[in-house]
């Protein structure tokens, strides 16, 4: 990371919530789908505040957990990101070379051959065309979670974002049209645009402006004493996500909990898969774990906004296709958490047997 203080090791600055991360998130996926099946009126009234099918309230608690995350972030540095390219090459590589392809097999694999007895067969088509939707949508305002949770270089972590919401625009919709058998696809664009509008580009400005204010008046100890207040909110932001994430499907989690959990299993699949693909390709080429880490993270992550548009446009809102979508949505959270688990675990690993970095790509 660039910064002018040298961070202290994460497990100094985790609290008491953080080290026991894992139990508040089960605890708020049980509360959340308790809470959505027993209330589920007050769950629908929030999941109808929204614009562009992008929700509201969501988007007001990403901002909370993103902003302290990219308020860490050295702006004039960014034009060293390019020491980085091997990490970016291996996250754009992972991200559409290989991303959307795993997921189309494996889903072809589970739900057209090892669960296809046991799923409605009208739908199987459309569970995996929610499947294929989901991977080939790069995630984007929470890598900066997961990104801040392993230590991940934030200039390193903005610019491949940033360098996959380009790459979305133009290629999202060819691949989607190429591994579903479609002439032309019907990309949601409202939902793209609003949303890296609202999760990137807002945030990213909100956040350099005050930064800056912030150096101006008190230089990097400001800004870290901003950083200190604004953890536990952001922290907490995370975990009232998984309430109301929960909480919004708690109705289809108790009424069909056997085909969501035989529709997460190909997602389980991939996202380990390619966080290990990222992870060890990174490592064989001597990228720095600060960037190995997000780049695992980013190359296994969803855009799951823009999967659940495009679902429910091309097959409607009670279709296999968006349930599928919507099993992503629930298991990115806890999912991505493993994984940033095991990035942080494995980090001695890592370092003893990686070859070691070019001096270019040593962050300072």
């Amino acid at each position: 990371m660039s910064t002018a203080v040298a961070p202290a090791p994460l497990s100094r600055r985790m609290g008491v919530v953080e080290r026991h991360l894992t139990l508040w998130v089960a605890l708020c996926i049980v509360a959340g789908t308790g809470l959505g099946y027993l209330f589920p009126a007050a769950f629908a009234a929030l999941g109808a505040m929204e614009a562009a099918k992008v929700n509201l309230p969501i988007a007001a608690l990403v901002w909370l957990m993103i902003v302290p995350m990219l308020l860490k972030i050295d702006y004039g540095a960014m034009s060293r990101v390019r020491q980085h390219w091997r990490g970016i090459g291996v996250t754009v590589f992972v991200n559409w070379a290989v991303k959307p392809f795993s997921m189309a097999l494996l889903g072809w694999l589970f739900i057209r051959h090892v669960f296809a007895p046991y799923l409605p067969a009208d739908q199987l088509d459309a569970y995996l065309a929610g499947l294929i939707l989901l991977a080939a949508a790069p995630c984007t305002a929470m890598v900066f979670v997961w990104s801040h949770l392993c230590d991940g270089d934030p200039q390193f972590t903005l610019s491949q974002v940033a360098l996959n919401d380009l790459v979305m625009v133009v290629a999202f919709a060819p691949i989607v049209a190429l591994l579903l058998g479609f002439s032309s696809i019907t990309v949601p664009w409202p939902t793209l645009l609003t949303s890296v509008g609202l999760y990137i580009v807002a945030p990213v400005l909100v956040a350099a402006g005050l930064r800056r204010r912030l150096l101006r008046r008190g230089g990097e100890a400001a800004v870290q004493a901003v950083l200190k207040r604004l953890g536990p909110l952001s922290l907490a932001a995370l975990l009232v996500t998984l309430v109301l994430l929960f909480g919004f499907q708690g109705g289809r989690i108790v009424a069909q909990p056997l085909v969501i959990a035989m529709l997460a299993v190909p997602i389980l699949i991939q996202v380990y898969f390619n966080a290990g693909l990222s992870y060890g390709l990174n490592r064989r080429l001597g990228v720095a774990h600060c960037v190995a880490g997000p780049s695992a993270l980013i190359g296994a992550s969803n855009f799951f906004e823009l999967a659940v548009a495009t679902a429910i446009g091309l097959f409607g809102v009670h279709s296999g296709a968006a349930l599928a979508t919507v099993v992503g949505v629930l298991v990115e959270v806890p999912v991505m958490l493993s994984v940033v688990r095991i990035v942080n675990a494995s980090k001695g690993w890592y370092e003893r047997a990686a070859p070691s970095p070019s001096p270019s790509e040593v962050p300072p």
